[in-house]
């Protein structure tokens, strides 16, 4: 190559870097929150052109239109069916904030709130998988199961006995499981098997499958937990359908082991649970059983003084709005006494750090929960990043011990309220996972949960902004990386 033609490479080469970057300012930014967009910024600034690459496979953080589509429709018929319909028992018990609150959820997500119901914490691993079992021995006409993973396993044995038994019953059980998470567990290619011996009705969540037309980004999953009988009964929470080390080699060596946090409900919102379930499977199999969505007025209600008002949230990238984040931040700037969140992977965005310290510059007691270690490391040290603002703000951190990962997500607002569901309280859950929560107003509910926080608080370890500031350099480098990419996890 000449001289000439050297130099005109190298002019093609500076001329495209350019155009890169100066496409980059203009178009990443647009319709964007700042942070996602400075973590794009300098990934293209830094390495321009994988940057683009990553953007072009990771930077549209909308599912493809006809799933959009979809999603309205069923949004447009649930609204239809619960016109005029108020199922509410104890409004006038509310706090005089918690009636916009309810509005907005169901302008957001479809779904009203729901008087009559019951509700049960359920903190033990394997208990919790040996109730779901028993409740599906009991069912009649069908099963709906949903997670982000699903393993067939020793743990979990059990629970496919029960859907074994509940199908040569004559019992539909439907199941869905997020594709990619749950290709890449162990055990995969036995799971399937076991689903298809037992003639389980099942389909992937979100495939990446690009040479059968089915594609997005592949990042964006479905990340709800949940499972249904017969429109009466309802599990929900973080437990996903596997052995609680996730049969990873890496967890194995490490010892890690996970706690969860599920709720069992009974009454008029299981059918808002139902609703959910069968809003996936619609957008997954283009199948809409009918005869399997249970009404909420065919349900009976408890109508005892201790029965709660209920209502579920669905999110995601489906929605138009972050409508797990703007629940969360509307009970946290609600709150006259105190906020406790459970949260495993705690990344927040700007909005929710104003609205989590600005409690306590109000003269709320804040508390927030966390696993003493971590077991994803970007997202770990990315967490860690908010730990000195917090502390200084007067935010009480509690360290759940090792071995354990504290994967529960709820919090609790004053004595009124309570959320528990699949949401963590990070850029990811907000903006890219399809999640589902429930909002329970009641103090039965929240006294469950009190005492969940106590067992916590009391094996946790607190940490003091003394301490955390003698942390190693080295340490606070890698959270301060990890934070300025956290909108990219």
């Amino acid at each position: 190559m000449s001289g000439q033609q050297t130099g005109l490479v190298w002019t093609l080469v500076i001329v495209l870097d350019l155009a890169i970057r100066i496409a980059a300012i203009i178009i990443i930014p647009r319709n964007r929150k700042p942070s996602a967009a400075t973590a794009w910024l300098l990934v293209v600034f830094f390495l321009p052109y994988v940057g683009v690459i990553f953007f072009l496979l990771l930077g549209n953080a909308k599912l493809p239109k006809k799933r959009r589509d979809k999603q309205t429709q069923i949004n447009a018929m649930i609204a239809e069916r619960v016109s005029g319909i108020a199922l509410e028992a104890k409004r006038d018990a509310w706090p005089v904030w918690l009636a916009r609150i309810v509005e907005m959820n169901q302008n957001l997500g479809a779904v009203p709130i729901m008087g009559g119901n019951q509700a049960r914490l359920l903190a033990d691993y394997h208990g919790s998988i040996t109730a779901m079992a028993e409740d599906i021995d009991t069912a009649v006409s069908f099963v709906h199961i949903e997670f982000y993973i699903v393993s067939f396993d020793s743990t979990t044995k059990e629970f496919f006995a029960a859907m074994d038994k509940a199908v040569k019953r004559g019992v539909v059980v439907r199941l869905l499981l997020d594709h990619v998470a749950s290709v890449r567990t162990v055990g995969h290619k036995e799971t399937v098997a076991e689903l298809e011996r037992i003639s389980v009705k099942w389909s992937y969540m979100l495939p990446v499958q690009p040479l059968k037309g089915r594609y997005q980004r592949p990042d964006l999953r479905n990340h709800r937990k949940l499972v249904v009988v017969d429109g009466r009964v309802a599990y929900m929470g973080s437990q996903n359908l596997i052995d609680r080390s996730y049969n990873s080699r890496k967890n194995l060596s490490r010892g890690l082991q996970w706690q969860e946090l599920m709720t069992r409900a009974t009454g008029p919102v299981v059918t808002g649970i139902n609703a959910i379930f069968l809003s996936d499977w619609f957008c997954e199999t283009d199948e809409l059983p009918m005869e399997e969505n249970v009404q909420a007025l065919d349900v009976v209600a408890d109508t005892s003084p201790d029965a709660l008002d209920c209502q579920v949230v669905p999110s995601g990238p489906g929605f138009k709005g972050e409508n797990n984040l703007r629940l969360f931040l509307a009970l946290l700037y609600s709150a006259q006494e105190r906020i406790i969140i459970t949260s495993p992977y705690f990344v927040p965005d700007e909005a929710m750090m104003y609205a989590i310290t600005s409690a306590c510059q109000r003269g709320l007691e804040v508390q927030l929960f966390v696993s003493e270690i971590g077991d994803q490391g970007p997202v770990f040290h990315a967490q860690r990043s908010y730990y000195s603002e917090l502390l200084e703000a007067g935010v009480r951190i509690f360290q759940y011990p090792a071995p354990f990962i504290l994967h529960a997500k709820h919090f609790s607002v004053d004595d009124h309220v309570a959320v528990i569901g699949s949401s963590n309280m990070d850029i990811r859950s907000f903006s890219l996972d399809l999640e589902v929560s429930l909002m329970v107003c009641g103090w039965p509910f929240v006294a469950q949960m009190r005492k969940i926080e106590a067992r916590y608080r009391e094996i946790s370890t607190e940490l003091s902004l003394s301490a955390w500031t003698k942390q190693p350099l080295r340490s606070s480098v890698l959270d301060g990386l990890a934070r300025l990419t956290s909108g990219l996890q």
